[in-house]
Parts: structure tokens; sequence; C-alpha cells
């Protein structure tokens, strides 16, 4: 047992995560959540603005697995919308593993890049799983860090794909990152002019934006369509309310949440829990259940091929965790980061 902690910044996470296939590890770890042998305590959420008058927060996320080896820790990730202006990345934080038997924290990873990958690992999970057929037109809205993870990961993950269209409300930045992305898929990539005209035909359709404003109505997806919702307000709630089916990763931490589309209409009375412990009423609607259930066949995905799933992951710690053991792990092995006192 070390006596240190291992710090891993980020250039050392890159270095070992290219190392790392995540789909697998992720979806193990939403595996474990459909089968509840996981730990995912309600989050911490310290909001606040900033001297500019942007808004700023920081989430304190524990999360782990039931007995074993299995990984504890806490992911603490933070964010500033004002940052792209400054030319900062959105997003910076770090995560925490701990040790079962001490308690003591064994490793500190830098914890952005673990995010934005196991965010992507699940929207290419939701799109598997949920999916009539393998995905052949994919919508990305939001061109920043997450929309990025995205593309690499899709490219080498899904090669049914024929069509990608990509789009963000300042165009500059939905051409350069297609302009950067464009290798990873031979032609397949463009950026197109409207978030409508991205997402009207795609099979698969992917939010990553900062909006607080719903745009995105049930008229837009096409028949078949699978919408995963990583962002918080792009879809209306009658999009909601008329998709076929209707999953999240985390039923528990999406209605304690007042922040979220699903939060906000569960406390409206527009939706219902999946596990039946309320009744929807007039107008609305219940979850059908968690991701997690679905992968371990606890619950039915789609019904019908032409069905409109909408997918809200919330983002789960579990899911950081299990990612960031992978690269301690290998880390470890390959000699990788900076040891430091306890």
């Amino acid at each position: 047992m070390s006596e240190g902690i291992l710090y891993l910044g980020r250039r050392d996470v890159l270095s070992v995560l290219a190392r790392i296939d995540p789909a697998p590890i992720v979806r193990r770890a939403l595996e474990l959540h459909g089968s509840g042998k996981n730990l995912v305590p309600p989050e911490a959420y310290l909001g606040w603005s900033t001297p500019n008058g942007g808004a700023a927060r920081s989430l304190s996320m524990p999360g782990g697995f039931d007995g074993g080896d299995a990984g504890l820790g806490v992911k603490i990730i933070n964010s500033s919308l004002s940052n792209q202006t400054l030319g900062l990345p959105r997003a910076s934080g770090l995560t925490l593993l701990f040790d079962r038997e001490t308690a003591h924290v064994r490793c500190v990873l830098e914890a952005a890049e673990i995010s934005a990958l196991r965010t992507a690992c699940v929207s290419l999970i939701s799109a598997q799983a949920f999916a009539a057929e393998p995905p052949r037109r994919l919508a990305l809205v939001g061109a920043g860090t997450l929309a990025r993870a995205h593309l690499v990961l899709f490219a080498k993950q899904l090669p049914s794909l024929e069509d990608v269209r990509l789009f963000d409300l300042e165009p500059a930045r939905a051409d350069a990152l297609a302009a950067g992305a464009a290798p990873l898929l031979d032609g397949r990539l463009r950026s197109v002019g409207s978030a409508r005209e991205a997402v009207e035909t795609a099979d698969v359709v992917v939010t990553v934006t900062t909006t607080t404003a719903g745009y995105l109505g049930p008229d837009w997806l096409a028949e078949g369509a699978v919408l995963v919702h990583v962002s918080l307000d792009d879809a209306l709630p009658e999009t909601v309310l008329r998709a076929d089916r209707l999953f999240v990763d985390d039923w528990s931490l999406v209605c304690a949440d007042d922040h979220r589309l699903l939060g906000r209409m569960w406390r409206a009375g527009l939706l219902a829990a999946p596990d039946g412990t309320d009744e929807p009423g007039s107008g609305s609607r219940r979850v059908d259940g968690e991701i997690g259930e679905v992968l371990v066949g606890a619950k039915p995905g789609r019904l019908h091929a032409g069905d409109v799933v909408f997918v809200n992951p919330f983002g789960l710690a579990i899911e950081d965790v299990a990612l960031a053991e992978a690269v301690y792990a290998r880390a470890c092995e390959l000699g990788v980061g900076e040891m430091l006192e306890r």
C-alpha cells in the first residue's frame, strides 16, 4: 500500500486515455448501476455570479461500487460560461480516488478530459442501445469540447456513419471544429446553417450546448430518431412528452435537480417516476426507465422501429470513477504521474 498520492495532470491523463478503450468501461458502470450494485448519493451544487456577471458553478459528485476492490471516489467539476470569452476551457476540476480499506485518497486526476470522454461514451452507448439499426446520420448541436469528444469517439466506434451534421450559434466555431475533425470522418462531416437542418434527418441527435432556452420541438425529429439530451434545456417540454420512449441514467438525481428540464417537469407534475411511486396526471407521462436497466435486460428499450427515443443522461460520478480507476491502474503500470507526499 503506497504512502503517497499519485497525481495525474492533464497530459498524463491524455497519454493514458490514448491506451484505453473507454466505452466498455463506462458501459460496465452503467450495467452495475442497472443491477443496483452502485453507490450514487446526491451531488452538491454551488452556484455563483462571476465579477463580470457570468454564471459559474461547482459540482461535487461522489460515487462508487459495492464490494471487492471496485472504485470509490468523487469528481469536483467547475464551470464558468464566461470562460470562452477569456480563451479558457469552460470546465476544469479534479477526480479523487479512495482506498476502500483506509479511506485515504490514493490518486488525484485532472477531471475535465475524463468527464468529457465519459459523457461521449454514454451518448455512444445510448445510440447503440436505442437505435433501430446502426446509425447512419448523426447531428451534433454545439461545437465545444464535448462536441469534439463525441466526434472523436463516434468516428472510431460507429463505422456505419455516413453523414454527420454540426451546428453552433457561432458559425466560425462550428466551421473550425468541422475542419479540425474532418480527417476523422473522411468527408462525412459538415457544419450547417441551423439546428433544425442538422437535426431533422438524423438517426441520432446529441445536444451539447449551454442554452437555457428550449427550441427543439417534437416535429424536428425524424421517425425512429434517438435524441441524447446531454445539455440542460435544448428540448421543449412537448418534445419530452411526445417521445415514444423516455429514459434517464438515474431517476433519483434527475428528479432532485431543479436546474435541468426533466427535474423541472417532474416538479410541475408533467413527469412521473419510472418505479411507479407516483401517478402521471392529465397531460403528463411516466419515465420508462434507466439506461442501465435496458443494458442488463431488466426493461425493454425501443419497442418499435419508428419509436422516437428521448435519452436524458444526468451524468453519473460512477462513470468518472470507473474510467479514472482504469487510468490510475494503467498509469501505475507505465510509471506515469507524480507521487506526492501524503
